[in-house]
């Protein structure tokens, strides 16, 4: 008689007991070809043991679901549970599947084994780890699958320690051993500094200014965000600067420049912070503005036990290119063991931006005189400028210059530093969107003007241009020219076209409907080998990324270039509801995982082309999941925008 597998997901995370409940609610269930479960069968939980079955909704294909002798892996059956009703094809249609469900068809003579819904109900309302791989929260699902992606089993005992390990950069900050808080005021001498110091056994006081009482007054805030620091160091300055510490005041060496961070933020928030700034302490700010510790790097690096901070020390004592080769080695090693400790992918996307961002500053600093670094900024564009690049793909950048300013030398410059970053690993644009294109490489005013031609749409490049300079962030240099592009881009929306942006929405439809897509491969599964792969950038990441982009510019949302902080502005623009965004962006980093996985695991510089037979069950599951909520967002595009159905 057939059993259920319970090495294989979601029954390898039961106890011995729930699994003989399990057993004493499974019967086995034939369906010949073409035959339809009825409906009194859609209250159960199936496991498709041989052959195939298809979903269907009104008769249009949804999925297809396999077993173990359509998959390259042994014993990788799909499971669905038949109560799962239909997701609404578009957020402004929430009740569309209330009254609808699914149906289920055998393609070829198919063997299931079937578990009554109330029994896996039971087992889920105390288990948590069945109830989020079953659950009917695409986002929950996707959890359970980063928490397993590289354990083909999980011991249910050891499970919760390495779920505490994965979710530890989304802890708070207030979760760290915080450092005392000691103040002086501004007024008093170094040596009483150097004195607290020494007796608290710390390497800094904050520092009161002056005038704190008159602006406490003023803002009604607290004073987290008045207060200075001084460090060991800058008491060091001041010896050195031949300074009497007894008479010379805090005021004078103080850095009221000063970076907090609150306290219900969280570890990966100020790990950025840290690592961006390149400062070794922040003060941590509760919700009356007052400072309740202060957060040592130290401390933290030995919470979360990673080395990213490690790496960014290396990228700045870099001297050459061969010492900065080695720090991009390094970022490599941290994206593979990140991914490896299930590191949910827009916490390692993020970081990694920020460790890019600092080999491109160290790689200009190495090429540039500090005049032409004051005079320009330098920028990157695209999945790098939005923080969604993980794997070191195309080169996109472009280099604004200070109106009137200009160096002989600037051409030979950003050749160089093109070519620099392309034997680091960092492959050239086919699109030639980098700074060695004179088009990328502009004064201020004129760069203004190419936007605004960009805005007429009158040349099919024109909305590949503009996507890519609404996703630039800054890199180095001048940072207000940046801003003031940004500026520029929001005058030159309001100023183009009313139908522009409907146009410029086009492009997310642009590689048709996805089921259609999908099903496409689905007479392949059976055969020995797959002759196209689904395409993940062009079916999943592509269509998000860029109805996102359009919804944003629509939204004169033009200052973050990420699609998170996009859809947190969409969100509060109540342009998108927050469950909707929440949907859109955990499914954008499912496919962004998707393809680093199969960076890691293959030769594929591109990492696009995924294999559906090799996806384990609860990827596919997750992969069908995935591809619904592209279809649903591009009908909300179609019907908001009012184009025409695809």
């Amino acid at each position: 008689m057939l059993h259920l597998d319970f090495t294989q997901p979601p029954f390898d995370v039961l106890s011995l007991a729930e699994r003989q409940s399990i057993r004493k609610n499974t019967q086995i269930r034939y369906l010949a070809k073409n035959e339809h479960l009825t409906a009194e069968e859609l209250q159960y939980l199936y496991v498709v043991i041989k052959g195939q079955i298809e979903q269907l909704l009104d008769g249009e294909f949804v999925a297809s679901y396999l077993g173990s002798d359509h998959s390259d892996q042994l014993n990788n059956n799909d499971w669905f549970d038949s109560r799962r009703l239909p997701e609404p094809l578009t957020e402004n249609s929430p009740n569309t599947g209330a009254s609808q469900t699914y149906q289920f068809r055998a393609v070829e003579d198919t063997l299931l084994l079937q578990v009554a819904g109330s029994a896996v109900d039971k087992i889920s309302a105390q288990n948590h780890l069945v109830r989020q791989m079953l659950s009917d929260k695409l986002p929950e699902r996707l959890k359970a699958l980063q928490q397993r992606r590289h354990n083909k089993t999980i011991d249910p005992a050891s499970y919760n320690d390495q779920q505490e390990v994965q979710q530890i950069m989304l802890q708070p900050v207030i979760d760290v051993n915080l450092l005392p808080v000691h103040i002086v005021d501004a007024n008093n001498s170094l040596y009483e500094a150097a004195s607290i110091m020494t007796k608290a056994g710390l390497k800094h006081v904050l520092v009161r200014p002056l005038n704190h009482l008159e602006h406490r007054k003023e803002t009604r805030h607290g004073t987290g965000h008045l207060l200075g620091i001084l460090t060991d160091t800058d008491i060091c300055r001041a010896v050195s600067d031949q300074q009497n510490p007894a008479t010379t005041t805090c005021q004078r060496y103080a850095n009221f420049n000063l970076r907090t961070i609150k306290a219900s933020d969280e570890i990966g928030d100020a790990l950025l912070t840290m690592t961006r700034y390149r400062i070794h302490r922040l003060p941590v700010i509760d919700r009356n503005g007052d400072v309740v510790g202060i957060l040592g790097q130290s401390d933290m690096l030995a919470h979360i036990g990673h080395h990213s901070q490690l790496i960014s020390i290396q990228i700045e004592q870099a001297k050459d290119l061969t010492s900065l080769d080695t720090a991009v080695e390094l970022i490599g090693r941290y994206i593979r063991a990140q991914h490896q400790n299930g590191v949910k992918i827009g916490n390692i996307s993020r970081m990694v931006q920020t460790l890019n961002a600092q080999v491109f500053t160290k790689l200009w600093q190495l090429i540039v005189p500090a005049e032409v670094m004051k005079n320009t900024c330098l920028i990157v564009m695209g999945s790098e400028g939005r923080g969604e690049q993980i794997m070191r793909t195309d080169q996109d950048n472009a280099l604004i210059l200070r109106d009137g300013y200009t160096h002989p030398d600037l051409a030979q410059f950003a050749d160089t530093f093109n070519h620099h970053l392309a034997d680091l690993g960092y492959p050239l644009c086919d699109g030639n969107i980098m700074m060695t294109n004179p088009m990328w490489r502009q004064p201020l005013k004129q760069f203004n003007a190419q936007i605004g031609l960009w805005f007429k749409n009158t040349d099919p490049m024109h909305g590949i241009y503009l996507s890519a300079i609404l996703d630039g962030e800054y890199v180095c240099g001048d940072e207000s020219l940046l801003t003031q592009v940004r500026q520029h881009l929001k005058v030159a929306h309001r100023q183009s076209d009313p139908m522009f942006v409907r146009q410029f929405a086009r492009a997310a439809l642009q590689f048709g409907d996805v089921n259609q897509w999908w099903q496409k491969f689905v007479p392949l599964l059976g055969g020995k080998s797959v002759s196209e792969d689904i395409d993940l950038k062009k079916a999943g990441i592509f269509p998000l990324v860029h109805g996102i982009r359009t919804l944003a510019l629509e939204n004169d949302i033009l200052d973050v270039p990420s699609s998170k902080n996009r859809l947190k502005a969409l969100v509060q623009a109540r342009a998108l509801t927050q469950e909707r965004a929440d949907t859109l962006l955990e499914a954008l980093e499912f496919f962004m995982a998707q393809r680093l996985s199969v960076a890691l695991s293959t030769d594929d510089k591109h990492a696009r082309q995924v294999n559906p037979v090799t996806l384990t069950a609860l990827e596919r599951d997750l992969l069908k999941e995935c591809l619904a909520v592209v279809k649903s967002f591009k009908n909300q595009l179609r019907q908001h925008y009012q184009l025409e159905i695809a």
